[in-house]
Order: C-alpha cells, then structure tokens, then sequence
C-alpha cells in the first residue's frame, strides 16, 4: 500500500486529492494549519481505517520530519491562496510559499521521498503568448505591488525544486493548475465562482471586478485531482513541470451570466472597478489565462472531461445543499 503525504489536505484541491486517493487504495495523511483549509472539508474521511490527519504548520519541523519518515510519497499543495489573502497578507504569502516548500523538499531530500509539488498559472504573469506554455518565459509586475507577491514565491518554489532535482536526484514533478473549481471551494479568499453561486442563489448582485472582459479557463476538481495522481504514477514525470487545466475560455461577464442563468436567479450583474474592490493602489489583473495541454496529454494521456456547465451544476448543488442543512 503506497503512504501519502497531502500537505494543505484539508484545503479546496488536497481534500479532494485525499477522498480519491483512499478510493485508489492508498493510504493518506493530511496536514493542514486550516488557514484556509477546513476540518469539514476532510469530515467523510476520518472514519477510513487508511486515513490520518495532523493540524499543524508544515514549518514544524519536528511534524514534518516524523510525517515525511512514515510517507512514500509527497504531495505539497499547502500554500497561502487566494487574491484577496495574497493583497491583504504579503508577508504570509511570501513566508509560507517559500519556507514551507524549503521544508518539504528539504526533508524529502533527507528520506530520499517522491514530491510533487503544486505550482499556479500566476507564474506565467501578465504574459502575452497564447496559450501559456510550460517553458514560455514569464513576466510579473513591480515588486512594489503585493499583487505578484504570490507568482514571484510560486516560482522560488519551482526554482528550489528543480535544484533540488538536478543537485541531488530528488525525485520531483511539478504542476502549474490553472483556475480550479468545484464542490467545497468557498469565495472567502476571492474565488469567484463559489462568490457567484452564492450571491445568484441569493437572488443578490453579481459583482464583476473590472470590466468584466477577463478570460479565464475553469477546470473541475474531480478531473486536476485525477491528472495529479496519474503524473504521481509516471516515473517518466520525474524532473517535468506540467500545466493543468481546461482550453475551455469564458469572460467573467459571460461566467456571471451563465451561473446566474443555471442557478435560475434573478440577481442583477454590477460591474465593480478594481480600485473599489482592492485596497491596493493600481491593481493589476491578466486579461487572459489559458493553458497549453498538450504535454501532461503526450505523458499520461490526460485531458479534462467536466464541461464548465456540468461544474457549475455541481457547485450551484453543492450550494445549496450547505444552505438547507
């Protein structure tokens, strides 16, 4: 039986990483500081006889050391997340990303441990090359603005890794996900579809940040999991970085629009100028964010099967199952 390690499992994406790698006959320890995560997120799996789980910040070493021994494999998806949490808390952001990766691959390196490691389209920047490909240079904003704080960590993290890789022979896969949804992810931080779903449910308005001509590609959770396990079963994606996502593009207009439409609302839709929306002085945002595939299909065959309309079915479900309980 293969020991994982989900770091940030209690989160969005690892909880739903952890549920199908127990169904795939793994066994699973989760460690979550539930900054962001949530105890509900893993509540269905605490009972499995194959699943274990540890509050605590993957910065204690003495947690992550006894945690990486007992593991055969890692999966790092701990991070600080979210827009709103990467303008607000700069130093959080840039702190965890960076320390926590050092952490893991530091102590993987010790234990001679499979890592993968999540990385984020951010990297890529406000790049202009469509669509964005794994080795496409990047270009973030001014250092001034904490907006990048996140990319500009995000990217440490791959530098680190691939040292670590190439310096020493860890063996370390790294993936870029793109905007992922689905059931469980809260609007709290920023994401924006659980925020829409609410607020249509809600028959409130629907605020669209900008003018609302941003084009995003949205892939579900149940297939990045499943592109996820299957590069922690390729030997072949040992020393590889990988784009996951959907090529499936929508404006946040038209996203609104389609949420508001399937949830049957009657919410107006408000388009909200970012200087209202952030505090920080001139934020900026990417105008577009598609991913190129093509290379996590060419390794393990992999592309996403959830259409955005059946995504948004199950979030606007999942919604409102939290709002009758």
């Amino acid at each position: 039986m293969i020991r994982a390690l989900i770091t940030g499992g209690a989160g969005f994406v690892g909880s739903h990483l952890a549920e199908r790698l127990l169904a795939s006959g793994y066994r699973v320890t989760v460690i979550d500081n539930l900054s962001t995560g949530r105890l509900g997120n893993i509540e269905c799996l605490i009972a499995h006889p194959n699943f274990s789980y540890a509050v605590e910040d993957i910065r204690n070493i003495h947690v992550i050391d006894r945690l990486v021994s007992e593991c055969d494999i890692i999966f790092h998806l701990a991070a600080a997340v979210g827009v709103r949490n990467i303008i607000d808390q700069p130093i959080n952001t840039i702190e965890v990303n960076i320390g926590g990766t050092e952490m893991i691959l530091k102590t993987a390196s010790r234990y001679r441990r499979r890592v993968l490691i999540a990385s984020t389209s951010e990297v890529y920047g406000k790049g202009v090359t469509f669509p964005f490909r794994e080795d496409d240079d990047t270009l973030t904003g001014p250092t001034r603005r904490s907006r990048w704080s996140y990319a500009a960590s995000k990217a440490i993290d791959e530098f680190l890794a691939f040292a670590y890789h190439e310096e020493v022979g860890l063996p370390v896969t790294l993936f870029r996900l793109f905007n992922t949804v689905g059931p469980r992810q809260i609007g709290q931080y920023g994401m924006v579809v659980p925020r829409f779903a609410r607020w249509a449910l809600a028959n409130e308005p629907i605020e669209v940040y900008g003018d609302g001509l941003q084009q995003r590609c949205f892939a579900n959770v149940y297939d990045v999991v499943g592109a996820i396990q299957g590069l922690a079963e390729s030997d072949d994606a040992i020393g590889e970085l990988y784009n996951i996502g959907s090529s499936e593009e929508i404006s946040i207009m038209e996203l609104a629009r389609r949420i508001r439409d399937r949830a049957d609302s009657a919410s107006e839709i408000k388009l909200i100028p970012y200087d209202q929306a952030y505090q920080q002085t001139g934020f900026e945002d990417f105008r577009r964010r598609v991913p190129c595939i093509k290379k996590i299909q060419s390794a393990i065959g992999w592309a996403p099967t959830t259409t955005l309309d059946e995504t948004i079915d199950q979030i606007i479900a999942h919604h409102q199952g939290e709002i009758y309980k």
